[in-house]
């Protein structure tokens, strides 16, 4: 199979690629670093990264609870406009969270439906951010979620049917959530758990965007999805999920060869469990989380897992150069990630991206 990236860049030559931009926040409890952070590979490394900015956050949001987690970047193929999605939550200001006293269990109950979307053309200047409410159905009524967190998204060319007003592209965008019933808008059913959601839009605006409804429900607790996509050669796709599942399967990599992926029904093959957990003190497959999958234009047929050791540790790297095999730890004393770099992702660049960063480091904002 040959490599297509996760959101490919269209009428770009896979030798024009060069250089990987990562997206991340710090956890750190001593200091509110809930922002949004960026690394450029060493050249065309993605095992090397160097923090841009001198390692101080690049934007910070003012809005919902004034804190990000969880940023992911992803590009429009058809318009080159790349988006960075965020969690809209604040753990550690002041030592106590998006409200005085408050735990994960009110956030995940009571939390923002909202995810902080900024988007830029030339990844130097961002936009001001602005609010996506993943709750909202096309009626205009809100789904009981709980929270939303960890977003992430895929490029679907084909998404809407022909004729469709503004073309039929759209991106299938998927989180994790507490969904309740209708009828429980007080969040009271301790039976509620996490499952993975989706919904569409094709610039991550109110506007464009369509509620979907349940991605991943495995009749227990699913977090923080990550995919990409890989050519056939029949000319289809295959689509891998990495999916943090809340007992001993940890992270559990999937594959489907379904071309609307996201839909109820579709058959997805379990490749790999536990995937990390060496990673971890005790071996436990559930001291990971926060995957984050890309593929390697650098080396075609390579595809990285970085997974994100918690508490605060950050990521370390899985690699692969036969994804339906699975993936191995990776193996390199040159690997280089700054400590505490967590729960990110990771987008292919063009050159002339490249040298754009490296040549306006410290004036992106």
């Amino acid at each position: 199979m040959s490599v297509s990236a996760v959101s490919p860049i269209a009428d770009i030559a896979a030798t024009d690629l060069y250089g990987y931009l990562l997206v991340h926040f710090i956890e750190d409890p001593e200091h509110y670093a809930e922002r949004i952070y960026l690394d450029l590979s060493d050249g065309d490394n993605p095992e090397v990264w160097n923090p841009l900015n001198g390692g101080e956050p690049i934007l910070t949001s003012p809005l919902g609870t004034r804190g990000v987690r969880d940023p992911y970047l992803v590009r429009n193929p058809e318009t080159g406009r790349v988006y960075i999605l965020a969690t809209d939550l604040q753990v550690f200001a002041s030592g106590h969270g998006s409200e005085s006293g408050a735990g994960w269990y009110e956030w995940s109950h009571h939390g923002s439906t909202n995810l902080i979307i900024w988007y830029s053309d030339d990844l130097v200047h961002w936009s001001e951010p602005q609010e996506l409410d993943v709750s909202r159905r096309a009626d205009g009524s809100h789904a009981e979620l709980g929270m939303a967190w960890a977003p992430e998204a895929l490029w679907v060319p084909d998404y809407y049917p022909e004729g469709h007003e503004g073309g039929r592209g759209a991106f299938v965008l998927y989180w994790s959530s507490k969904l309740f019933a209708d009828n429980d808008p007080e969040h009271t059913d301790d039976t509620v758990y996490d499952r993975v959601l989706w919904g569409a839009t094709a610039d991550f605006t109110n506007s464009t965007y369509e509620y979907g409804g349940v991605f991943i429900d495995a009749g227990y607790p699913t977090i923080d999805t990550t995919m990409l996509q890989h050519d056939l050669p029949n000319g289809r796709k295959r689509t891998y999920r990495a999916t943090k599942y809340q007992n001993e399967r940890g992270i559990v990599l999937e594959s489907t060869d379904a071309q609307r992926w996201w839909t109820p029904g579709v058959a997805w093959r379990t490749v790999q469990e536990a995937i990390g957990a060496a990673w971890t003190e005790n071996g436990d497959p559930r001291g990971v989380e926060g995957p984050a999958l890309f593929s390697s234009h650098s080396e075609p047929g390579r595809d990285y897992l970085y997974v994100d050791v918690i508490p605060s540790i950050g990521y370390r790297p899985m690699v692969t150069d036969a994804i339906d095999d699975g993936f191995d730890y990776l193996r390199s004393n040159d690997f280089y990630m700054a400590p505490h770099t967590k729960h990110g992702g990771v987008l292919s660049l063009t050159r002339a991206e490249y040298e754009r960063l490296q040549a306006t480091d410290g004036q992106i904002a």
